[in-house]
């Protein structure tokens, strides 16, 4: 962890895992969430991301992370890492803790720029994500779609895919948020994302200069 990777991200290390928003690291610096159903794909698209094998702990077991886990990225921004929703093997009362958690985080941390929401490309919409996104949107919270395994689709299956995605959630959004297709395997989406997050940083590095900060 720490070493040279890829030109575009000179180090990835962790920093921290916290049980709650207040246990949180304190810095300004932007960041940006990752969340997404149990199973997802969600650790190994952030060893993709970050070009760091082993930053994240992959597991067999889906609801491993259950923690709020943040990455510094190139000493300019972290990556955090949310406990995925929709994992069945817990208690109620366990499951209701992470929501308040990740709710909390997602409500309250000022210094966050953008949550990616992933989805499991091979799936068709489901209920839960829909309804996570929902309730992002209800509360003015940016996000962007992350489509994961897209490897394991032919073409034309992802196109079908896509567009049964686009046609659930145009029954209820005007305008899409952004998406990105991905592979941890092959790298796809690594540039568009990176690209994304620098653009961000540069309009929240404008916005601090903004307010005098």
């Amino acid at each position: 962890m720490g070493k040279k990777a890829h030109p575009d991200i000179r180090t990835a290390t962790f920093v921290a895992s916290s049980p709650d928003i207040r246990s949180c690291p304190v810095h300004r610096l932007p960041e940006y969430a990752f969340i997404g159903r149990s199973n997802v794909g969600k650790s190994s698209l952030i060893n993709m991301l970050t070009a760091t094998k082993g930053l994240a702990k992959i597991s067999q077991t889906p609801g491993k992370t259950r923690l709020i886990n943040h990455f510094l990225v190139n000493d300019e921004w972290y990556l955090v890492d949310l406990p995925g929703y929709g994992y069945a093997r817990i208690s109620q009362s366990e499951r209701k803790k992470w929501r308040t958690m990740i709710d909390s985080y997602l409500l309250r941390r000022e210094n966050l720029v953008c949550t990616f929401i992933l989805v499991d490309s091979r799936h068709e919409p489901q209920k839960i994500d829909l309804e996570f996104m929902g309730w992002m949107s209800e509360n003015q919270l940016p996000f962007v779609i992350v489509f994961t395994k897209t490897d394991k689709l032919s073409k034309s299956k992802l196109d079908t895919a896509l567009w049964e995605y686009t046609e659930e959630m145009m029954e209820h959004w005007e305008e899409l948020p952004p998406h990105f297709l991905t592979s941890s395997q092959t790298s796809l989406g690594r540039e568009d994302i990176l690209k994304y997050i620098e653009s961000n940083n540069r309009l929240y590095a404008e916005y601090l200069d903004a307010k005098g900060s």
